[in-house]
């Protein structure tokens, strides 16, 4: 029922620059989160960003200061700025969107080069 596409991802040299979107469609009542997740190869997926309805953010900890996510609520899409990119932020980077169940996006490759 409900869809998430993102886009924006690429291959850019590190200390570049990239932004990410992510589009939710279908039957969302209402959404309490939406998150930029990320996972590199032989590792976890783990957080990079969240942001809950009322616009609360969380990022992890190697991201802070770098990265910034964002939602346009109207139409249901969030976006994650990444600046200042490093070869270790390369991974498929996935959104999620948690209306009481939790959505996942198919993901967008980011390359960082050095």
């Amino acid at each position: 029922q409900v869809r998430l596409v993102e886009s924006g991802g690429g291959l850019v040299q590190a200390g570049g620059s990239l932004r990410l979107s992510c589009a939710a469609s279908g039957m969302i009542f209402s959404i309490n989160a939406m998150g930029w997740y990320r996972q590199a190869p032989g590792k976890q997926r783990e957080l990079v960003a969240e942001i809950t309805s009322g616009g609360s953010t969380n990022y992890a900890d190697s991201v802070k200061g770098r990265f910034t996510i964002s939602r346009d609520n109207a139409k249901n899409k969030a976006y994650l700025q990444m600046n200042s990119l490093k070869p270790e932020d390369t991974a498929v980077y996935y959104c999620k969107l948690v209306s009481g169940l939790a959505y996942w996006g198919q993901g967008t490759q980011v390359t960082v080069s050095s």
